[in-house]
């Protein structure tokens, strides 16, 4: 399980330091995509693999169905871990996530996201400003 808020910075070559506490969990392999708001998504493989075959099932006569596939399938790339703890991040996924030099990662149960420090400032604190709301509108479901 991914908990946590964690800050890193990329190098030159776009290699970023995995936390300490999720590399076990990425081990095996991982791979990272094109993720929602911006984001990219890190999955351990086995859960990757459980999401891809969802997305494939998903219906082609329907756009939005196809986009959706297309942004997170086409977008994916294997990943592993390095000697130094790091993965490396392809150049187009870092382009999509606007990832420069200062990343946060997060851990979101079954995934972790890795964003441009400045967009998730931005995000997180338009979230803590509506946290309630939407809590609100969730209702029972948490």
């Amino acid at each position: 399980m991914f908990i946590g808020e964690f800050h890193h910075t990329l190098d030159d070559k776009g290699r970023l330091a995995v936390p300490v506490k999720f590399r076990a969990e990425l081990a095996q392999g991982a791979v990272v995509t094109r993720g929602l708001d911006r984001s990219l998504f890190l999955y351990p493989k086995e859960e990757w693999e459980k999401l891809a075959a969802k997305i494939a099932a998903l219906p082609l006569s329907q756009a939005d169905t196809r986009a959706f596939a297309r942004l997170m399938l086409a977008g994916a790339m294997d990943v592993d871990i390095d000697k130094s703890g790091r993965i490396t991040i392809p150049e187009y996924l870092r382009q999509y996530a606007g990832l420069l030099k200062d990343a946060v990662v997060t851990g979101l149960y079954d995934r972790v996201e890795i964003w441009d420090e400045k967009a998730w400032n931005e995000y997180s604190t338009k979230t803590e400003n509506t946290g309630n709301d939407i809590a609100e509108r969730l209702g029972s479901a948490i």
